[in-house]
């Protein structure tokens, strides 16, 4: 079936899919595609209606630069480029574009110089807008007018007889006012396009494609316990029924008690009987001695691999060619490596090991939420008739409290920092800031610090405590908790963690670090 959709070409922006998410939120069905993908591809598929170029960390003069299908500026489809976009449209149609000698990275202010222009419908004359650029338009192409300048650049050009248009900020982000009218100008006053995308179309699509990409072989599933790997589970079993199978490895890097209240609460769910619980000290075993980051997580990938590989030796009437499936979502595919586009890797996911990816090559790995933030897969779940308990479960990392642990992970390390963590999240847990906290822990240093108890000198351990708010995970703002609850945290952590000699505070928002210290 060909269905109306707007095309996103990705040319390697940390925030592509956070354009889909956008869109997705005007109830309007996108794809994301490689920017080398031809239009005539595309129309096998879709109904292409309109599309956008999104940013990118090159330079339209950088030495093989990412280029564009020439057919798309010949389609009469209408356009919108973002960013790098907007460089590639200018250079592509004959204008100019050089290295700043201001580069703007954060909050600009810009100003409306063509005030019909109906991709600036309804916005006001100046505003505060997102840019993330070295480069810039300093002549736009004939044909082109200029519509919004900021002081240091041009901001946005259009070329309105061919629906050319094109902006220098980033409308997508949160911090760029107006930015969801302005693509929503783009997406029903010039693309035409319709709302017709919801949480449960999204559903009714994945199902049939699971069935199709499955047929009658089995899949074992990763289950946490978490909102992502639960709503896969859903999804998957409302789509294949006793075909999934669910296992849930305790792999030593879990918070406190985690094991037990997980056990407990699939116990109270349909996919029980489709349950595997499995204890293992081999993560441990396998991390001995390593302390680099991103050596960390492969390790981790790499056993989690292992581990589901023996155990589905066991497992009844299973083959060798069942599938592997995954709650992975958006910003841990865009931190990884990108799936659409030519993306910067930030840090590897445990689940973009090696191994996974060898799976994904075999066409035998299935992740039905990767192209979706944690706040879409909330609604997701929902719709699914998961609980509140599961839907509202703040965000854990895959590699567990491995990427809480700076420096070597030991067996007494994982139990101060269990007992550390578990001090916070009872604590803030008595107050109603869970309510706007994305994510509360702690973190165990491996530095050691000078203390006092009593009046004898101590020399332990240094925990950071860690507190953020955010909506979807790709940026975050760090939150200071009133002095009363933090003295409790730091009182009890102090007193009743062996070892610990000294609490501190990360007031570092995302960017420039990233929520997990690893």
């Amino acid at each position: 079936m060909i269905k109306e959709a707007l095309v996103i070409l990705d040319f390697g922006s940390q925030y592509t899919q956070l354009i889909a998410k956008v869109i997705r939120s005007l109830k309007v069905h996108s794809v994301i595609c490689p920017y080398h993908t031809p239009l005539e591809s595309l129309r096998k598929d879709y109904e292409v209606q309109g599309i956008i170029f999104s940013g990118g960390p090159s330079s339209v003069y950088d030495e093989g630069a990412f280029d564009v299908d020439v057919e798309y500026f010949k389609a009469d489809i209408p356009i919108l480029g973002i960013c790098y976009g907007m460089q590639l449209i200018a250079y592509k149609k004959g204008g100019k574009v050089e290295t700043s000698g201001h580069k703007e990275y954060g909050a600009a202010e810009i100003y409306l110089q063509k005030r019909d222009s109906l991709l600036f419908k309804g916005v006001p004359e100046k505003i505060c807008v997102w840019m993330s650029h070295g480069d810039h338009v300093s002549k736009v192409p004939e044909g082109f007018s200029e519509v919004a300048s900021s002081l240091d650049c041009l901001a946005s050009m259009e070329d309105e007889a061919n629906k050319i248009y094109s902006l220098q900020f980033h409308p997508e982000v949160s911090h760029s006012e107006y930015g969801k009218e302005i693509l929503s100008n783009f997406l029903f006053d010039i693309c035409k396009l319709k709302s017709n995308w919801t949480t449960a179309s999204f559903i009714e699509e994945s199902v049939r494609e699971i069935r199709k990409q499955v047929g009658h072989k089995k899949v074992l599933l990763a289950l946490s316990g978490g909102v992502d790997s639960m709503t896969a589970a859903f999804l998957l079993y409302k789509a294949i029924g006793k075909q999934l199978v669910c296992i849930f490895v305790d792999n030593g890097l879990l918070r406190k008690d985690e094991g037990v209240e997980v056990q407990t609460k699939i116990g109270k769910l349909s996919l029980n009987d489709h349950f595997i619980f499995l204890k293992t000290d081999a993560f441990l075993k396998a991390l001995k001695g390593v302390v680099d980051p991103e050596a960390k997580r492969k390790v981790i990938g790499k056993v989690f691999i292992e581990v589901f590989n023996e155990k589905a030796k066991s497992i009844k009437d299973l083959g060798s060619n069942y599938f592997l499936a995954q709650g992975t979502l958006y910003p841990d595919v865009i931190e990884s490596v990108s799936v659409k586009g030519p993306s910067d890797t930030i840090k590897t996911h445990h689940n973009r090991a090696k191994e996974v990816l060898d799976m994904m090559k075999e066409g035998r790995l299935i992740e039905p939420l990767k192209e979706l933030f944690k706040d879409e897969v909330r609604l997701i779940a929902k719709d699914l008739g998961l609980d509140d308990e599961f839907v509202h479960r703040q965000p854990f990392p895959g590699p567990g409290l491995a990427v809480r642990i700076l420096g070597e992970v030991t067996e007494e390390r994982i139990k101060i920092l269990q007992e550390a963590d578990s001090i916070v999240r009872e604590e803030v847990k008595k107050t109603d800031l869970q309510k706007r906290l994305w994510q509360y822990f702690a973190v165990l240093l491996p530095i050691k610090a000078v203390g006092v108890v009593g009046d004898n000198r101590t020399y332990g351990d240094v925990v950071a405590l860690r507190f953020v708010s955010s909506v979807d995970g790709m940026t975050a703002d760090y939150e200071i908790l009133p002095k009363d609850v933090l003295t409790k945290i730091m009182s009890r952590i102090t007193g009743e963690v062996k070892g610990v000699a000294r609490v501190v505070l990360d007031i570092t928002s995302k960017p420039p670090a990233t929520i997990e210290w690893e």
